[in-house]
C-alpha cells in the first residue's frame, strides 16, 4: 500500500537524502522515496497500522531534522513566515559582529566576536552534535561545525563568526529561493474548483466539489470554473481552457457540447448536467500527474544523490591528511596547514547539487504544463531529451480521426442506402471515430434494441446480428477471413458484409491535423528519426506520409503488429537510442507502455491511452511532441549547467585551499554561494521564455 505524508519546513535538500536513507530502515517499510521539490514522502507499506508507520516516521524526521513536521496534509501557508526565535538569534549575530568591528582589540572584542558566532549558529552546532548521535555524520552541520570550532581553535575569531553568519545567510537566501520555487508550482497546479452552485428545483445552493454526483444540474456563472467534467444543457459561452490544454485562444461553447472541469467560463451563464465525480475529472487527474510526477526521479538525480554519499567523506579523508602529512612529514606549520584543511572541509558539501538538481527538473515539468504537455516523471523529460526516433500512430494522432462519408458503393441487389443504414446498425455501438461517422452519416435514429450479438473484432471490425441477419462491417481483411469475396476495393474505407455476401463499401476520408506536417518538420530539423504505423491500407498510409514529409511508413497494422514493429524499431537501435510513440487510441495502449516514452493525446485520446502514456498532450496537437522535446532539452541543459557550476567552483576553490590560496570565506562562497545560483538557474525554467504564450498551466 502506498501513501503520502508532506514534510512540512523541509528546506535542505542533504537532510531530505538522510530522511529518506533513515524512512527505508523502519520495520513494515518496504521502500520510501522523499521528493524534495514538493516537500513529500512516499512509503510503500505491507499492510501495517499507518498511525505507527506515522509516527515512527516523525521520530526519525525529528532526530535528523527537529522543524520538520510529518503531515497528512499539505501546509496551508503561502509565504514562508520570517519572523521566529532562530531568525531573531541570527539578526542578534549580525549586530553583534558588526558592533565588534568598531570594539578596540582585546577581550571584549573577542568576546562579541564569540557571542556573534554562537548566536549565528547555535542551531547548526547543535544539530552536528544530534546528527553524531544518529551515526549521521558527514553533513553540512558537522563540515561548518568543525571548520568553524577549528578557527577558534587557533584563535581566528573574526573569521569564525563571519564564515557562519555568512553561511547562515547563505541558507536562509537558499530556503527564499527553494520555497519561491515551490509557491511557483503550486500556482501553477492550484486550478481546481472548490464550490459548485447545485440546482434543486428553483433553488441554487452552494456545495463542495466532492459532493457533487453524477447527474447533478450545475449553474456556472461568468469568471467561474468549471466544477466537474460535464454536458451544457443551456446557455452559449466563450471558454479558457488554458489551464489544461496550454491554448489561450477561447472556445465557443453551447448546448450539447462537452466541457471539462477547470476550464473558465468567460462571458455566459451555463447550465451543465456532471458527468464525472470531481475525483474522476479532467482537472483531477491533471493535478495528480503534475504533482506526482517528480516521485519518478531522473537517472542523473540518482546518481548525484548516491555519488554525493562517496563524494563527502572522500573529502574530509582528504582534508584530514592535509591536516596531518605535512606538519608530521615535511615540516609544515601545524596551523597553516589544519587552516587549509577547515577550508577543505567546508567547500565539500553537495547542498549545491543535491538542491538544483531535482528543482531543475521540477521546473521542467511546471513549463511543460504551462505548454500542456504533462510529464508523469522526470525520468521521462530526461528520456524525451535522450530519444532519437520518433513513432506516430496515424489515425487520431497525425489525422483528425474525424472522418466523413465520401459515398457509399454498393452491389446488386443491395442499394447503398441499405449498406448504409446496415454498416449504422452494427457500428452504433462502437466508439470509434469511423463508427461515429458512419452514424452520423445515416443520419436516422438507431434502435439499438433491435441489434443482438455484438462482436467487437479488435483491428478488424464488428460482427452483429441485426434484423435476422448477420452483418460484418470491417477491413477487406475480415471479409476474406470469414470466406466473403471482395469485388473491389476502395482506398479508403470500410467493407460491409450481409449473410455472408459482400454489399458493398463505404469511402471515408480523413484529413492531417492542422500542425502535423509542422511538427514532422520541426523534429527532423532536431535531428529526429519520424516514423508512422496506421491500420489502414498502404494507399491511404502513402497518401497522408507524402502530405506530411513522412518516408518511414509501415501500414495495414493490427494492434499487436505495432507492438511488434516498435520493437524491430528497438532493436535496431544503439544501447542509447530512445524510441517516442506517440498515440491517442485503446489499441495504442500496448505501444505505449512498451515505447521508452509513450506520448499520449488527451483531450480526446481515450482514457486507457493516457494512463498508459508518460507523457500527455492535452492539446491533441502534434506539435505538443516538438514543444516537450524542446522543454526537455532546456532542462537538461541547465540541469547541466548547474551540475558543471558545482563542481567547476568547488574544484577551483579546492585546488586553492590546498595550496593555502583560499580562505573560509572563498569555501563557503564555494559551498553556499555556489547552492544560490544553480537554485537561481533551475528558476529559469520555470520562468517562461519570451516568445511562449503566457498559459495558466
Amino acid at each position: 500500500m502506498r501513501v503520502i505524508y508532506h514534510l512540512a519546513g523541509l528546506d535542505c535538500a542533504n537532510c531530505a537524502a538522510k530522511i529518506e536513507t533513515a524512512a527505508n530502515q523502519l520495520k513494515d517499510v518496504e521502500n520510501a522515496r522523499v521528493d524534495f521539490s514538493s516537500s513529500r514522502i512516499f512509503l510503500e507499506i505491507n499492510g501495517a497500522d499507518q498511525r505507527l508507520v506515522k509516527a515512527a516516521l516523525q521520530e526519525v524526521v525529528t532526530s535528523l531534522e527537529p522543524g520538520v513536521v510529518v503531515s497528512d496534509h499539505k501546509p496551508t501557508k503561502e509565504k514562508p513566515v520570517l519572523l521566529t526565535m532562530r531568525n531573531l538569534a541570527f539578526a542578534g549575530g549580525i549586530l553583534s559582529f558588526i558592533i565588534a568591528l568598531f570594539v578596540p582589540q582585546g577581550l571584549g572584542r573577542n568576546g562579541l566576536f564569540i557571542l556573534a558566532y554562537f548566536l549565528a549558529g547555535y542551531e547548526v552546532i547543535g544539530q552536528a552534535f544530534r546528527n553524531i548521535k544518529q551515526g549521521q555524520v558527514f553533513d553540512e552541520n558537522f563540515l561548518m561545525t568543525i571548520a568553524t570550532l577549528g578557527a577558534l581553535i587557533i584563535r581566528e575569531f573574526p573569521e569564525a563568526a563571519s564564515v557562519m553568519i555568512f553561511y547562515r545567510t547563505g541558507e536562509f537566501l537558499q530556503g527564499l529561493a527553494v520555497d519561491h520555487s515551490r509557491r511557483s508550482i503550486s500556482a501553477l497546479i492550484a486550478i481546481r474548483p472548490e464550490i459548485a452552485h447545485l440546482k434543486q428545483g428553483e433553488k441554487i445552493v452552494d456545495v463542495t466539489v466532492e459532493n457533487v454526483n453524477i447527474g447533478d444540474v450545475l449553474v456556472v456563472h461568468p469568471g467561474e470554473r468549471i466544477p466537474v467534467d460535464g454536458t451544457i444543457l443551456e446557455g452559449f459561452s466563450s471558454l479558457d481552457t488554458s489551464a489544461l490544454t496550454g491554448e489561450s485562444i477561447p472556445q465557443t461553447v453551447q448546448a450539447g457540447q462537452e466541457v471539462l472541469a477547470g476550464c473558465i467560463n468567460l462571458n455566459g451563464l451555463l447550465t451543465i448536467q456532471a458527468q464525472k465525480l470531481a475525483a474522476d475529472s479532467a482537472v483531477s487527474r491533471i493535478l495528480d500527474l503534475v504533482e506526482n510526477a517528480t516521485a519518478h526521479k531522473a537517472p542523473t538525480e540518482d546518481f548525484i544523490t548516491s555519488f554525493a554519499q562517496y563524494y563527502t567523506p572522500a573529502v574530509v579523508g582528504i582534508a584530514l591528511l592535509i591536516a596531518v602529512i605535512p606538519p608530521l612529514f615535511f615540516g609544515g606549520v601545524f596551523n597553516d596547514w589544519f587552516y587549509r584543511a577547515l577550508v577543505f572541509l567546508v567547500i565539500s558539501c553537495p547542498c549545491a547539487l543535491v538542491v538544483s538538481i531535482p528543482l531543475g527538473f521540477f521546473g521542467g515539468i511546471g513549463s511543460a504544463s504551462r505548454h500542456g504537455v504533462l510529464v508523469k516523471g522526470s525520468n521521462y523529460l530526461q528520456a524525451l531529451h535522450e530519444a532519437d526516433t520518433v513513432i506516430f500512430d496515424k489515425t487520431g494522432t497525425l489525422t483528425s480521426g474525424r472522418f466523413t462519408v465520401q459515398k457509399v458503393e454498393a452491389v446488386a441487389p443491395y442499394l447503398p442506402d441499405a449498406v448504409l443504414r446496415a454498416a449504422a446498425y452494427a457500428e452504433s455501438f462502437s466508439s470509434h471515430p469511423i463508427a461515429r461517422s458512419i452514424v452520423q452519416a445515416y443520419g436516422h435514429t438507431v434502435e439499438q434494441t433491435e441489434v443482438q450479438e455484438v462482436e467487437e473484432l479488435a483491428g478488424f471490425g464488428v460482427k452483429v446480428s441485426w434484423q435476422n441477419q448477420t452483418i460484418l462491417v470491417g477491413s477487406k481483411l475480415l471479409l476474406e477471413r470469414n470466406g466473403i469475396k471482395v469485388e473491389h476495393a476502395v482506398q479508403a474505407g470500410v467493407y460491409v458484409a450481409i449473410d455472408g455476401v459482400y454489399a458493398g463499401a463505404i469511402v471515408l476520408s480523413d484529413r492531417p491535423k492542422k500542425g502535423a506536417a509542422k511538427a514532422v518538420k520541426a523534429l527532423q530539423e532536431m535531428g529526429k528519426e519520424v516514423i508512422m504505423l496506421t491500420g489502414d491500407n498502404a494507399a491511404v498510409a502513402e497518401q497522408v506520409g507524402q502530405e506530411l514529409g513522412i518516408t518511414q511508413i509501415r501500414s495495414e497494422l493490427l494492434p499487436h503488429q505495432k507492438v511488434d514493429e516498435l520493437q524491430k524499431v528497438i532493436e535496431a537501435l544503439d544501447a542509447k537510442g530512445k524510441v517516442v510513440f506517440v498515440g491517442d487510441g485503446i489499441n495504442d495502449a500496448p505501444a505505449l507502455a512498451r515505447a521508452h516514452v509513450g506520448v499520449a493525446m488527451g483531450a480526446l485520446g481515450s482514457e486507457a491511452a493516457i494512463e498508459t502514456a508518460d507523457v500527455v498532450l492535452m492539446t491533441d496537437d502534434p506539435h505538443g511532441v516538438v514543444e516537450a522535446m524542446s522543454i526537455a532539452r532546456r532542462t537538461n541543459r541547465i540541469v547541466w549547467q548547474n551540475i558543471a557550476l558545482a563542481f567547476g567552483v568547488k574544484l577551483i576553490v579546492l585546488a586553492l585551499g590546498a595550496l593555502g590560496l583560499a580562505t573560509l570565506w572563498e569555501a563557503v562562497f564555494a559551498d553556499v554561494g555556489v547552492t544560490i545560483l544553480a537554485v537561481l538557474n533551475s528558476l529559469r525554467i520555470i520562468t517562461p521564455q519570451r516568445t511562449a504564450s503566457k498559459r495558466i498551466l
